[in-house]
C-alpha cells in the first residue's frame, strides 16, 4: 500500500463487492492510503464508501476560522503523493508530516522490524510528529491522522496540541450515524 497498491484494486473491488452482497450497506477500508481507490470501490459497489481519514481534510478545513487550515499526520509522508490528497479531495498544499524519523511506529508497522509494538514510544513517535509539524506550520488549526492505526494516539496528541484531532474512528463514527441513524424518542 507504501507504493500505491499497485495491483490490489482488483483485490478490493471483489472483497467489496462480496461484502455488499453479503448485506453491507456501506464501506470502509484500514488504510489511509487507499484513498486512491475511493471513487472505483464507490463506483463499483453502489453503496457509501469511505476509503480514507484523508477525507475529513475538505470538511475539517471548512470548519476552521480564517487564517487556519488542517495539517495531517501520516505513517510515511512519503508515501503520501499528491495523487492521494487529490483523490480524497483534500488541497495538495496541506501540511503534512510522517513518522518515518520515529523510534517505534513506523519501524514496526511499516518495517516490521518487530512483531511487538511499544505503545509509549510509539505514541512519543506520534507526539513528535504533531509537535514538528505544528512548529513548521503554525497556521494549522486542526489535524487529521492518515494512518489507522493512530486513533488510540488521538487523546495525548490532542492534549499535546490543544488542536482538533480527527481519524478514522471520528470518521466512521460520522459515516454510521449516517447510515443507521439514531432513534430519538421524545415521547418516552
Amino acid at each position: 500500500v507504501l507504493k500505491g497498491a499497485a495491483g490490489l484494486l482488483p483485490d478490493f473491488l471483489a472483497a467489496a463487492a462480496d461484502l455488499v452482497a453479503l448485506g453491507a450497506e456501506a464501506i470502509t477500508t484500514n488504510c489511509g492510503f487507499l484513498a486512491l481507490f475511493q471513487a472505483e470501490l464507490a463506483a463499483h459497489v453502489k453503496v457509501p464508501v469511505a476509503t480514507s481519514a484523508l477525507m475529513l481534510v475538505p470538511w475539517v478545513q471548512a470548519t476552521l476560522p480564517p487564517g487556519k487550515r488542517g495539517g495531517v499526520i501520516t505513517v510515511s509522508r512519503q508515501s503520501l503523493p499528491p495523487a492521494h490528497l487529490a483523490a480524497a479531495g483534500a488541497p495538495l498544499d496541506i501540511p503534512c508530516g510522517g513518522t518515518e524519523g520515529g523510534r517505534e511506529f513506523f519501524r514496526v508497522l511499516i518495517k516490521a522490524e518487530s512483531e511487538d509494538l511499544d505503545v509509549e514510544l510509539a505514541a512519543q513517535d506520534i507526539l513528535d510528529a504533531g509537535r514538528a509539524l505544528l512548529a513548521a506550520h503554525p497556521d494549522i488549526g486542526a489535524i487529521v491522522l492518515e494512518c489507522t492505526n493512530m486513533p488510540p494516539y488521538a487523546k495525548a496528541l490532542r492534549e499535546a496540541l490543544v488542536l482538533p484531532i480527527y481519524d478514522i474512528y471520528s470518521m466512521i463514527t460520522w459515516f454510521h450515524a449516517g447510515i443507521r441513524p439514531r432513534e430519538f424518542n421524545a415521547l418516552s
